[in-house]
């Protein structure tokens, strides 16, 4: 079996009560989406869905590697932001803490393993793991 050809990776937080500054203020670090529930929500159109956000929102990401190395970029983010974990469980108690990651498969046999340290990181800050899978492009496509 192959590596992934491609990662994308995300941490996220979402929840009704979320304050994307204090989100920012407590990890220290500035996202890469935010906003907050009943935010003006813009279509791909250009018109504003008439009923704002339906929750609040704060996202960071890191750069996509290729080959595939989700290890590295969960510690990239990691390394940017608190060390202090009484902050990620509470933030992870109060709203709904992952990190998404897009797997970007070239042929139809790719894997990818994460290893126990990335596990251990996961799971001391409350974080779920959400696993987007793309696969490869149909060759008659």
């Amino acid at each position: 079996m192959g590596e992934v050809s491609e990662t994308a990776a995300s941490l996220r937080f979402s929840g009704d009560e979320l304050d994307p500054a204090e989100i920012s203020r407590l990890l220290g670090a500035a996202p890469t989406k935010s906003y907050l529930m009943g935010d003006p929500w813009i279509l791909p159109n250009g018109q504003q869905n008439s009923h704002g956000r339906k929750t609040g929102f704060w996202s960071l990401s890191v750069a996509r590697i290729r080959p595939g190395n989700l290890d590295k970029q969960i510690f990239e983010l990691f390394n940017s932001l608190t060390q202090d974990l009484s902050i990620w469980r509470d933030l992870s108690r109060r709203f709904n803490g992952d990190i998404f990651a897009g797997l970007f498969m070239k042929s139809w046999n790719e894997g990818l393993q994460l290893q126990p340290e990335t596990i251990v990181a996961l799971a001391s800050r409350g974080l779920r793991l959400d696993l987007d899978i793309y696969g490869a492009a149909d060759e008659k496509e």
